[in-house]
């Protein structure tokens, strides 16, 4: 296929809740993803700006989705080949334009994150570990969302409130958002609760949810503070070899 005339996809990665993940797939989903050979965007959403941190790049003053600079200025490289960051910005004025619930902010979020489709074959977005509107923004301005579920005994609880609201973004856009996928983390094989969680939640999301789990590794909570992917941290860990695993079932459904 012609890479012009390839589709692009925007991945929102989401969870209301926090630890369970959600900034770690984002991460080192989008390194896989590059390092497969595709050039790849990870979008910072998040004002906590972990993801951007985590590639060992610095935060911006003023949120690029929302600037008054060309959203090209402020893409930062990374030491992975074709993987850039769009940064993210600590600046509570910033985070209350990017929340907007209906105004033209949320329209200059979709169109801006749409301008750099040229340049990139996926887009990867970090978001707030909320429901609030900036979450509804990022899931507006995407083609598909993934929903790391930590395997817990509360993993279901709160999950139909988050379908709740992206069932909300498919109706209110034009149907471009879709569902890509469940995935299952800090997978513990040794536990019956992580087996009960994994049978509930298969039973009941059904193909939605992704063969690859992602085991409970040291590594993937150390990379972040070395400013590395788990790939260039520790590739030989259990980490990088479960985030392989789930980039190849990403491209497998494109």
């Amino acid at each position: 296929m012609n890479p012009e005339t390839e589709l692009k996809r925007i991945l929102c990665v989401v969870n209301q809740k926090g630890g369970v993940g959600k900034t770690t797939t984002a991460v080192n989903l989008a390194a896989a993803i590059a390092k497969a050979g595709h050039r790849t965007l990870l979008i910072d959403m998040d004002p906590q700006c972990n993801a951007t941190g985590a590639l060992g790049c610095q935060v911006a003053d003023r949120h690029p989705l929302i600037a008054d600079t060309p959203v090209s200025e402020s893409l930062l490289t990374t030491a992975i080949p074709k993987l850039d960051v769009l940064p993210g910005s600590r600046s509570f004025q910033d985070v209350d334009k990017l929340a907007q619930s209906d105004g033209p902010e949320r329209v200059k979020v979709r169109e801006r994150i749409d301008s750099l489709h040229a340049a990139y074959r996926y887009l990867l977005i970090d978001c707030p570990p909320t429901l609030g509107t900036l979450t509804e923004a990022a899931l507006t301005a995407s083609t598909e969302v993934l929903i790391p579920i930590q395997c817990e005994y509360f993993a279901m609880e709160g999950l139909s409130q988050l379908i709740h609201v992206i069932r909300r973004v498919m109706q209110r856009t034009d149907g471009r958002l879709t569902f890509g996928g469940i995935l299952l983390t800090m997978y513990d094989p040794y536990l019956e609760l992580t087996a009960e969680v994994d049978s509930e939640v298969r039973e009941f999301f059904g193909d939605i949810v992704f063969d690859t789990v992602v085991p409970r590794d040291v590594s993937l909570c150390e990379a972040p503070s070395h400013g590395l992917s788990v790939f260039d941290y520790a590739p030989r860990s259990r980490g990088a070899f479960a985030y392989t695993q789930l980039c190849m079932e990403v491209l497998d459904r494109d």
